[in-house]
């Protein structure tokens, strides 16, 4: 009887644990994500909104034990909030659920649409590569490269269940789904500027550590860059251009006056303030072309 009582508490327990293993991917990747695939879908039922949130972080749930299970003595330094280094779960248990993780998503993407689950598992097998393969800690080209597609993926499966035909995407959307890809590609080393110290302890080869000079000035370039070419190719007004260049020149400026890991970490929270801005930038077109009427 006991046990039965003490069920919602160990329910709630391993939730907290969940969560903890992607609280630091919700502003990186769960929200980004999510208002790309309601821009660009786009949303017109306010239904799938839980639908889409939820596939995601579960497959953000996917990808970050598989990353936290390869070198837990790393998180027990400078990440000890993570539940391996917090001991709220064992590592045997941790590879358990990460192998468990995969026909879970699967499963669940199966339910929407076969196209959801080609998504699902393109993400699996890219997680395999970044993480067990080892392309994380290989040279940043491929490490940028595999962390785009790998969000192609997560976009690609959010944008089908947000819209209204879970088998399709218009062109708007896989535009949409093409310039996020190349963001990634030219810019994910914003979230390297804070690990140098780490990264370089362990012999991992980031822009930052190779680049130390050109690093955050090509950073900067590349989010002008993104911004004005969004801005046109979305047809936004003029409130809206001046609003994301304005952003970007801000957050530029940040990286190249940061020079503690401190202030690298407020540049890294703007910076995913910009990504979000950037994937909401589809929906101004479906406003102008009227295909949320």
């Amino acid at each position: 009887m006991s046990s039965i009582l003490r069920l919602p508490q160990k329910l709630l327990y391993h939730l907290y644990t969940s969560f903890l293993f992607t609280k630091s991917d919700i502003k990186t990747t769960v929200i980004p994500v999510s208002v790309l695939a309601c821009a660009s879908a786009p949303l017109t039922n306010i239904a799938h909104l839980p639908h889409v949130v939820f596939w995601v972080w579960f497959h953000v749930l996917q990808f970050d034990v598989s990353n936290q299970t390869l070198d837990p003595e790393e998180d027990e330094n400078n990440k000890r909030d993570r539940p391996l280094p917090a001991k709220r779960i064992s590592l045997r248990d941790a590879l358990i659920l990460r192998w468990l993780l995969v026909p879970a998503c699967w499963a669940m993407s199966y339910w929407y649409s076969k196209e959801v689950m080609y998504a699902s598992i393109g993400l699996t097998f890219l997680t395999v590569v970044y993480d067990e393969l080892g392309a994380h800690a290989g040279h940043y080209i491929v490490r940028n490269l595999v962390n785009a597609l790998g969000f192609v993926t997560f976009e690609v499966g959010a944008s089908l269940i947000a819209g209204n035909d879970i088998h399709y995407l218009d062109s708007t959307a896989r535009l949409s789904i093409l310039c996020s890809a190349g963001i990634f590609f030219t810019t994910i080393q914003s979230q390297d500027f804070k690990d140098v110290e780490g990264d370089t302890m362990i012999g991992r080869k980031t822009i930052p550590i190779v680049h130390p000079t050109l690093a955050a000035p090509t950073l900067a370039l590349a989010l002008m860059t993104w911004a004005v070419g969004l801005a046109y190719l979305w047809h936004t007004n003029f409130l809206v251009t001046a609003a994301s260049n304005i952003l970007s020149l801000w957050v530029g400026v940040c990286y190249m006056t940061s020079s503690t890991v401190k202030e690298y970490q407020r540049s890294f929270y703007l910076y995913n303030v910009w990504l979000t801005t950037m994937h909401g930038l589809p929906l101004t077109w479906r406003l102008a072309s009227g295909a949320l009427a």
